[in-house]
């Protein structure tokens, strides 16, 4: 017997939010799982905020509806939607310690002192801050009140958990530790979290699946592989990490294949002489530039068919030296060639 299928925990059906002459929002329609980490990742202008504010609450559709967990809830106001929201300046209230701060929506919500407090204490040992409860959010680091603004989140179990480029104010080393510990929380927690961001390493790092935002309109749906490996347009290809381009006549010169196509540069390497290899092809170039990374060192490749190409090696014998002007030739196999021109079909 097969087990029935749960209703997602969110679903946008025609979604459209204009501002006066302007579309932010066109058209969208989505499906996030129970318990998904889903990311919406895009540039600036892109839609995804909006499309978050929309779900929250916060903005009204022009157009379309939004379900959480089976209820249409496009009338209702953010209090009434079982959502919480993150935003990236944490909000925390700086005349209240860590502990009143994460009580807050519980006090708000009638609970009673004791319950309040026990849940409070709960929910910042699942963010492992509890011994910084008594302190004031002033005396914290940046990572701190990020996790403060969690706990205070979810302490109210909200079903699906809004995340507004919530890591976006930390520094580097800080950042990729958050996303580290983000990830956890969320198996933790078990809830839906709707992550927004225009980081591309941060969406592939946190994700379960990701939309590819564009104008107002999902330009590719799926999971952080299948979003790299096989990217369904130019712009998610050029947008999802580093890649190499090659218009329609480069294309047909170079590949010997129809349509535009793209390579990642980890999929090329260097060679000193033509391949001979049955499906490797090569081509040859001049070095301009050698950029070393510590774990890897980024080549950039004239070629003399007209193309500039990076290559991305990793330093398994450490720094290669200065390799600018070299004659090489730069190969790839026939498997790693990914075609442009018919967009991926949207995700289930």
């Amino acid at each position: 017997m097969t087990a029935p299928q749960l209703e997602p925990a969110i679903r946008l059906t025609g979604l459209t939010r204009e501002f006066g002459t302007v579309t932010a929002v066109d058209h969208v329609d989505l499906e996030i799982g129970r318990g998904e980490f889903f990311s919406m990742l895009g540039p600036s202008g892109s839609g995804k905020t909006t499309v978050l504010r929309l779900i929250a609450g916060f903005e009204q559709p022009t157009s379309g509806t939004v379900e959480l967990f089976g209820e249409d809830v496009t009338a209702k106001a953010p209090f009434d939607r079982n959502v919480n929201t993150v935003f990236q300046d944490y909000a925390l209230f700086p005349h209240m310690n860590v502990l009143e701060n994460v009580a807050y929506g519980l006090r708000v919500r009638g609970v009673s002192r004791g319950e309040r407090k026990a849940r409070a204490m709960k929910a910042l040992e699942s963010v492992r801050l509890e011994h910084v409860a008594e302190r004031m959010p002033s005396q914290l680091s940046g990572g701190q009140r990020q996790r403060v603004a969690l706990a205070r989140a979810t302490v109210v179990e909200p079903a699906a958990l809004l995340l507004d480029e919530p890591l976006g104010a930390l520094d580097l080393k800080l950042r990729e530790q958050m996303q580290v510990e983000l990830k956890q929380i969320q198996r933790d927690l078990g809830i839906t979290f709707i992550f927004v961001t225009h980081d591309q390493e941060e969406a592939l790092t946190l994700s379960d699946r990701i939309a590819v935002f564009n104008a107002g309109r999902i330009e590719q749906l799926g999971t952080p592989a299948e979003l790299y490996e096989r990217p369904g347009s130019r712009f998610v290809a050029d947008f999802v990490g580093t890649t190499n381009l090659f218009d329609a006549e480069l294309s047909q010169r170079l590949l010997a294949r129809a349509g535009e196509h793209s390579i990642r540069p980890e999929k090329m390497r260097l060679a000193a002489e033509r391949a001979a290899d049955p499906g490797t092809l090569s081509a040859p170039g001049t070095v301009v530039e050698s950029i070393y990374l510590g774990n890897s060192t980024r080549v950039v490749v004239d070629l003399e068919a007209g193309q500039r190409v990076s290559v991305l090696e990793q330093n398994a014998s450490g720094d290669r030296g200065d390799l600018r002007g070299q004659h090489v030739f730069v190969e790839w196999h026939e498997s790693a060639i990914v075609a442009l021109d018919v967009p991926a079909p949207l995700a289930a």
